[in-house]
């Protein structure tokens, strides 16, 4: 599930994936891959290929239609058995959102950066900031999204009595914030358990003693749904369960964005 800088020379195999994404800046992404990147990295940005188009529903990064999204990864050369690495500069925030997605929809999930970027070129990494060719793959058909929930099925999952996490910062979960949704709060029955807390601040993951102490008691629930502010973040909480072997838990994919959308109906 990760791989270190240095065994990055030994993945000939390997098409890479650059997620870089900051949210204050939608296009800083972009600037950042294109002042230099790890050689051969393709990029995809969370706003427009990792999510769909914002509707009133949904939250503020919807997924996009399957195969939209299938559309795009087979235009970098990427089919359901394609060996993928990722990478972000941000402790896993965009890069598992791919791992997320492409698992999702059955594909073979990829690979995550250790470290990330930064991580990369204290190793020695030397960027490139060429745009690499793209060679097609077939487009896979009939695909969907598993593992995720909506508003609807959140509420029968709590009924049912699932764990509810709440991978925010303490201060938006606790209602003391909000930056960018209209309401402060969390859902009824969360818990909190913030996403930076898989990594150190270098972006590596932490240890399996680690994880299992973030996690906690909560480890041993029967179900587990994951939300954040708008389905992203959460993927970091979902990529550490997977490592520790419990890879059912769920998405909302929507989130605090998209729970807040109902409050006024």
């Amino acid at each position: 599930m990760l791989i270190e800088p240095n065994e990055l020379g030994m993945a000939s195999d390997a098409i890479i994936v650059d997620c870089r994404f900051a949210l204050h800046d939608v296009n800083a992404g972009r600037a950042a891959y294109e002042a230099g990147h790890i050689p051969g990295a393709h990029y995809l940005a969370l706003d427009t290929d990792l999510s769909g188009p914002v509707q009133a529903r949904g939250g503020r990064h919807p997924l996009p239609p399957a195969d939209v999204f299938a559309q795009r990864l087979a235009s970098m050369g990427i089919g359901p058995t394609t060996r993928v690495i990722a990478y972000d500069d941000s402790r896993f925030a965009f890069a598992a959102r791919l791992w997320w997605m492409m698992r999702a929809m059955g594909y073979r999930p990829p690979e995550l950066l250790n470290g990330g970027y930064s991580g990369w070129l204290t190793a020695g990494g030397e960027p490139q900031e060429s745009t690499p060719a793209m060679n097609a793959a077939p487009v896979a058909l009939d695909l969907a999204f598993s593992g995720a929930c909506g508003i609807h099925d959140l509420a029968d999952l709590q009924a049912g009595g699932a764990a509810l996490v709440d991978s925010r910062e303490a201060t938006r979960y606790q209602g003391l914030e909000e930056p960018i949704d209209p309401v402060a709060g969390h859902i009824p029955g969360a818990v909190n358990l913030p996403w930076q807390g898989v990594t150190s601040d270098n972006g590596r993951i932490g240890s399996e003693l680690h994880l299992r102490q973030h996690w906690g008691d909560l480890l041993e629930s029967e179900s587990i749904v994951v939300y954040c502010g708008s389905g992203v973040t959460a993927c970091v909480n979902l990529f550490s369960l997977a490592v520790l072997g419990r890879d059912d838990a769920v998405l909302y994919a929507g989130s605090w964005s998209d729970w807040c959308s109902y409050l006024d109906s």
